[in-house]
């Protein structure tokens, strides 16, 4: 009887996905115990996964993953939604201070969480160009696909946060450190920005390059392409539009012109010719009436 109580909790714990522990005096294992090792009455509870709390600090470029295996933790995370707030002093002492926001996480299936779908499960959403991860095969086509609600529960695996404000205690692999961004802005106004400049600064002299030695052995300079950079050529081609779309505009009212000038000369000629039609009628009618009257 306990060894089929055994199984069945087995069959429970592998139905839902969960890892199981039993409550104080046994292990589960993956194979059957022996009949002796188990006890008469003998109960197993269920627990939830481990949960991995994916943690960023933009401002210095470290992310760093821990995990939570308390559930009294993580009941603080639950019925929050995606762009809310949370003291960082519910992860554990070491952040507090620290306030961090929820940007995003994944299910224990993979689904990752929508904003916008209130939600703390799955659902099917009809998606077409220009949702979020969805990408048309055909024109127009529209396809059902799932999508985790933005609601954080108990069957978040990844949950994603963001640092907005650091507190007092440095951790190590997040605030101990800061990496550089290896990429710089392409966009002229950008490159401006960062670096103070006025329109007539020279934009390309700014640009964040990188050299390295390529397979050959030569030292090559790699820089991006700025977008957006006003040249000659550039106000040159502008120019050269500006001035296409006048000839056209202009072209375009002399064709009018024209086309109405001959509109109004056919019209002219087809009233002519009905005139002429009409007098010609009328003086075949008076001759004929002539000619019946003298006989």
């Amino acid at each position: 009887m306990a060894l089929r109580c055994w199984l069945l909790n087995l069959a429970v714990l592998s139905r839902h996905r969960h890892h199981a522990t039993k409550l104080p005096g046994l292990n589960l294992m993956t194979a059957a115990p022996a009949e002796e090792d188990i006890l008469p009455n003998q109960q197993f509870a269920l627990v939830y996964s481990v949960d991995l709390i994916n943690i960023a600090v933009p401002s210095t470029g470290l992310q760093k993953v821990i995990e939570i295996d308390d559930e009294k933790r993580l009941q603080n995370l639950y019925e929050r939604r995606m762009a809310q707030e949370i003291d960082g002093s519910v992860l554990g002492d070491e952040f507090a201070g620290y306030i961090l926001r929820i940007t995003g996480g994944n299910d224990k299936q993979g689904f990752p969480m929508r904003q916008g779908i209130l939600c703390n499960h799955r659902v099917r959403l009809l998606m077409q160009k220009g949702h979020k991860g969805y990408r048309q095969r055909r024109a127009g086509e529209r396809k059902r696909k799932s999508i985790r609600g933005c609601i954080v529960s108990h069957d978040i695996a990844v949950l994603n946060l963001a640092v907005v404000k650091i507190g007092d205690n440095t951790i190590a692999g997040l605030t101990d450190d800061s990496v550089p961004r290896r990429l710089g802005p392409k966009r002229a106004n950008k490159i401006r920005k960062l670096f103070n400049l006025d329109k007539e600064d020279d934009v390309r002299k700014y640009v964040i390059s990188r050299t390295f030695t390529n397979k050959k052995g030569k030292t090559v300079r790699k820089a991006p392409k700025i977008q957006r950079l006003v040249t000659p050529l550039v106000l040159q081609r502008k120019r050269a539009r500006k001035a296409a779309k006048l000839a056209s505009v202009l072209r375009n009212k002399e064709d009018k012109a024209a086309y109405t000038k001959l509109v109004a000369q056919r019209l002219a000629e087809q009233k002519e010719a009905r005139r002429s039609l009409i007098s010609k009628r009328r003086s075949t009618r008076k001759s004929a009436k002539i000619a019946a009257e003298s006989s």
